[in-house]
């Protein structure tokens, strides 16, 4: 937490501000001041909230605000605070709906006599306003004015502003806490939410579902398909809350995915071990289950941890076994974050390797112990470790955890001991090695290492793992300078057990403790009485009387539990008549079954991975376990959205058909065997996109909806893209191939259509672009050749933009930029580039447009959609899309407005104009050998360390084949014309660049000198 900046003598806060990340001293408590009232405090600060000033207003209030983000109380400056619900001033009137928010549960009172300013508030044109009186009447909680905040979220869902609707879905689950009896109301509200299309509210509305009607799973029906299809494009937090909803949701309407497959466990061990498992047919899944995990899928890639376990736990809990290993790359790649994620991660890790060993094996020195790991990361990574220990890397893992012995923490080489006996136990064939290994520990200058290879070394000698008479005399010439109370008691036990093996060793051992039995530890006490009536039983004759003697001094013991064991063994002695003493052998030299060294993660499996009970290992206050799969889950016909509008009946899906592209965006995974190059054809449309964005989507869901619709009454043509794949023709019904049969003849293309062009693309990983309320960014893995080239997602995304307008020059008006890096809409051979315009006055700016363009030869511009309004302090996202024509030319254009005319510049870097692709090291060496001579740039540079990183952030490049020795190789293609681009770095200091376009790689060779140079 911040520390508070310095007090002025009078108590109240200074006007120095560069002292708030200064050291706050104590109070000395000699001074009295703990008990000294101070009645002027904060005087200052009233006096600032009542002038007239709203300068002086805005000052008292940000330091205000300042105090409540340090955790000062300020709740006696209420009164004077909320006087100023009334201001014109718009920030004085923002700072005060904040600190309100946070006091006005405390203050009710005070609260209630301001209710008339706040319901005025929600007629405010400034949206941020009505979000404030919304959040501040949602957060005074008497009962008596729940009928006012119904009607204040009833209003504020219908709000044009998506902002207010947010809030709006945020002050449901409190009105509901509130007054459960509005429950009706509150549901009528959060289906209308719901059906929202702006991404802004979608997982607000969610947050809501889940908190007051989470069992009214038929609100989700309606809008499973269209949650699915903005998932990419939601905030984090919201992905998180959605993804959690949908797991419960597909746990509740879809079959078991592993349901047919839990029998092919047992012929594992048949095969061969490097065999290829994607040889196995994938299960068949509800096309609506599919959607859900290929929609997912991209999330895995998303930079909130958060937002990658939400996804992992829904392929495990939700995913055939086969799709579970895509979450494993990803949640190894958050081990590299901060101590807390990886705590999480690793311990979600430790549960799945313990029932699933082959998902993280590729990825297992990821979790070798670091010396700078904190002690609990330390142990589940040894958990991990032992879980995925098999036959072919025990070798390795054992020589790991030899080199933990030797750490300074204790607990941890306590752990790495006993990860040594549970690999023993597993795997048979190392066994002996271990337990020799064990047995030369005992001979270690640690107490604490030779006091734990005692214990693991009884357990597996239960196991009857080797002949214990060597080890057990081994460790009965240690029991003298061992003093750890448990090792001592495992020595004595198993002296006990095996007692007959060592009948010289034993009694003395006996004599030995008799002698300190007084001073011995409880637990070393009760093991010294069950050896002694141990070998009473097999010895009677040399430790008759030790026994004796040892129960008589047990007999007056402190400690309860060892006067009633001495009580209960002395039956046992001699002169001691009864039916018990007959079955003394049979009660205490019965045999032991053997101790099963399992993961302590084996009985949690049914609780959720990544919740708070998965990690504590208990269910927590709260949690609802998740429910189990049907066994015959509900028709999927409830999802089918009916259509609006139908103008004409819609065709039937056809795998191979590439021009019927009228689908649903999210069914686009469903035509992977049909992606095609026609993105390029989408250059001769000459319809520009004019419409708003709300327009097209209504449009887009009317003809995605009538498509839904008449794909179920065909055969499973449109489910999912396994069964679609394997299905073959004779399977079709009759009319439909009739109806494939006919192709129609081509329409001219609208820009609906431009959109759905991307369906035809092939929907494997999408590459998560943090672009500002678009859509996503499909991946373009189209094949040039398949044998040769093959054209992939950019690898690296940009997310530093660069200003386009100043806010001082543009009157208030500012834009920033930034390449994208995926293909436009209209064509590949433009460079996608998204614009964020921000409002910074207190009006409305409108008709922000594309004006005048000075372009150089042969480079063109398509034009953003036309921004009508853009209101007070927001901010809305344009794409534009710019054809370089190869080269680093400026791009200059006026920008348009009420505000005036603004000239720009928009200037790439070489790397910006290139277009990722990969080939084999085969295919590159024999492209290099044709590009040499004029074509080839070589230059020289010490380069830096992490050179694959540096070269993906400089340039579009994609990596090609496997690194061979010290040599990296990229690949790609330059945007307009295609021309090959190769790349060879080699002992990071030799950069060659091969180029068809000479002048294209020689400046591409000096941008990678400038960026590479150490």
């Amino acid at each position: 937490m911040l520390t508070s900046s310095h007090v002025s003598n009078n108590g109240s806060y200074s006007n120095d501000r560069g002292a708030g990340f200064e050291t706050e001293f104590a109070v000395d408590p000699a001074s009295g001041g703990f008990f000294h009232t101070d009645f002027k405090k904060h005087d200052d600060l009233k006096e600032m909230l009542d002038s007239n000033k709203d300068s002086l207003k805005l000052e008292a209030m940000k330091r205000i605000i300042g105090m409540v983000a340090k955790g000062r109380d300020a709740s006696m400056l209420f009164p004077a605070v909320v006087k100023n619900v009334v201001s014109k001033n718009i920030e004085v009137k923002k700072l005060v709906y904040v600190y309100l928010e946070r006091y006005a549960e405390e203050q009710q009172d005070l609260a209630l006599l301001s209710i008339s300013t706040f319901q005025r508030a929600l007629k405010e044109p400034n949206q941020l306003i009505r979000a404030g009186a919304l959040r501040v009447l949602s957060s005074i909680r008497v009962k008596m004015i729940s009928p006012i905040v119904m009607l204040a979220i009833r209003d504020a869902s219908s709000d044009m502003s998506p902002y207010v609707r947010k809030t709006a879905a945020h002050a449901i689950p409190k009105l509901y806490g509130l007054d459960n009896e509005l429950k009706s109301e509150l549901v009528t509200i959060i289906q209308k939410l719901l059906a929202d299309k702006t991404v802004l509210v979608i997982g607000s509305a969610v947050m809501a579902f889940t908190e007051v009607c989470p069992e009214r799973v038929d609100l989700i029906h309606q809008v499973y398909r269209k949650l699915c299809a903005l998932l990419v494009d939601v905030d984090e937090w919201g992905q998180v809350t959605i993804v959690n909803m949908l797991t419960r949701y597909a746990r509740m309407q879809f079959a078991d995915p592993n349901l047919h497959e839990h029998g092919d466990d047992s012929d594992r061990p048949f095969y061969d071990s490097g065999s290829d498992s994607s040889e196995k047919p994938a299960p068949t899944l509800d096309p609506d289950h599919r959607l859900l995990l290929r929609s997912t899928r991209p999330l895995l890639q998303s930079r909130n941890a958060a937002v990658v376990m939400a996804v992992a736990q829904l392929y495990h809990h939700g995913a055939p076994k086969s799709e579970s290993l895509l979450a494993a790359k990803a949640m190894v790649r958050l081990l590299r974050s901060h101590v807390e994620v990886q705590s999480v991660v690793l311990n979600a890790i430790a549960s799945i390797s313990a029932q699933n060993k082959g998902m993280f094996e590729a990825y297992l020195k990821s979790f070798f112990v670091r010396t700078s790991d904190p002690t609990n990361i330390k142990l589940l990574k040894l958990e991990i470790l032992t879980n995925l220990t098999t036959d072919s890397n025990v070798s390795i893992i054992l020589r790991e955890l030899q080199t933990y012995i030797s750490n300074s923490d204790k607990k941890f080489v306590a752990a790495t001991i006993q990860a040594i006996g549970r690999c023993a136990c597993s795997i048979n064939e190392v066994t002996d090695s271990c337990l020799n290994g064990l047995v030369s520990l005992l001979s270690n200058r640690d107490e604490a290492v030779v006091a734990e290879s005692v214990v693991v070394i009884k357990r597996l000698l239960q196991t009857q793992a080797a002949d214990p008479k060597e080890i057990i005399t081994h460790m009965a010439r240690l029991l003298d300078s061992i003093t750890v109370a448990q090792a001592r008691a495992a020595i004595l036990w198993l002296l006990g057990e095996h007692s007959q093996k060592v009948p010289h060793i034993a009694p003395d051992i006996l004599r030995k403790l008799a002698k300190t039995f007084s001073d011995e530890h409880d637990i070393v006490k009760l093991q010294v009485m069950n050896l002694a009536v141990k070998l009473y039983i097999t010895n009677s004759e040399q430790t008759s009387l030790l026994c004796q003697y040892i129960f008589n001094l047990a007999r007056y013991d402190q400690n309860y539990d060892i006067r009633d064991k001495a009580r209960l063994l002395k039956q046992f002695i001699p002169r001691q008549e009864g039916k018990i003493t007959s079955y003394a052998t049979r009660i205490f030299l019965a045999s032991k079954p053997a101790p099963l060294l399992q993961s302590q993660f084996k009985d949690h499996e049914d609780l959720q991975l990544g919740s708070l009970s998965h990690y504590i290992k208990q269910r927590a206050t709260g949690y609802e376990p998740l429910p189990p799969f049907p066994e015959h889950p509900p028709p999927s016909d409830v999802r089918n959205v009916e259509p609006i509008v139908t103008t004409e009946d819609s065709k039937p899906y056809k795998k191979s058909d590439k021009k019927s592209k009228d689908m649903f965006l999210w069914e686009s995974g469903s035509s992977r065997g049909a992606s095609s190059n026609n993105t390029s054809g989408s250059e001769d449309s000459s319809s520009s996109s004019e419409s708003t964005s709300e327009e097209s989507d209504s449009q887009y869901e009317e003809e995605s909806s009538s498509e839904e619709k008449s794909g179920t009454k065909s055969s499973n043509s449109s489910s999912s893209e396994e069964s679609s794949e394997e299905e073959s023709e004779d399977e079709r019904p009759k009319h439909e191939k009739s109806q494939i049969s006919r192709p129609e003849p081509p329409k001219p293309k609208s820009n609906l259509d431009l959109l759905l062009d991307l369906s035809d693309l092939d929907s494997s990983i999408p590459v998560m672009t943090p672009s500002l309320g678009g859509f996503l960014t499909p991946s373009t893995i189209v094949s040039v050749n398949p044998l040769l080239i093959e054209i992939i997602p950019a690898i690296y995304t940009h997310t530093k933009s660069m200003e386009l307008i100043n806010k001082i020059n543009g009157r208030g008006l500012s834009a920033i930029y930034r390449f994208t890096r995926s293909p436009h809409i209209l064509s590949p051979s433009m460079a996608n580039i998204n614009i964020m315009f921000t409002n910074n006055i207190n009006e409305d700016i409108t008709d922000i447009r594309l004006g005048k363009k000075n372009l150089g030869m042969d480079m063109s511009i398509y034009d953003f959609a036309n921004i009508p309004k853009l209101p007070p302090n927001g901010c809305l996202p344009a794409t534009l899309g710019i054809d370089f024509n190869d080269t680093i030319q400026s791009a200059n254009f006026e920008i348009v407005c009420s505000l005036g005319n603004f000239t720009v510049c928009v200037k790439p870097t070489i790397g910006e104009l290139i277009r990722p692709i990969k080939m084999e090291n085969v295919v590159f060496y024999e492209k290099q050998s044709k590009l040499g001579g004029m074509n080839e740039h070589v230059g020289h540079a010490k380069c830096v360390n992490n050179v694959t990183e540096k070269v993906l952030e400089c340039t579009n490049l994609g990596v090609c084949g496997n690194p061979d020795g010290d040599t990296l190789r990229f690949a790609g293609q330059t945007l307009k014309s295609s021309n090959l681009i190769l790349v060879t770095i080699t002992n990071q200091e030799t950069i060659i660049v091969n180029c068809e376009n000479m002048v294209f790689g020689s400046v591409l060779l000096n941008e990678l000198l400038h960026n590479l140079k150490t």
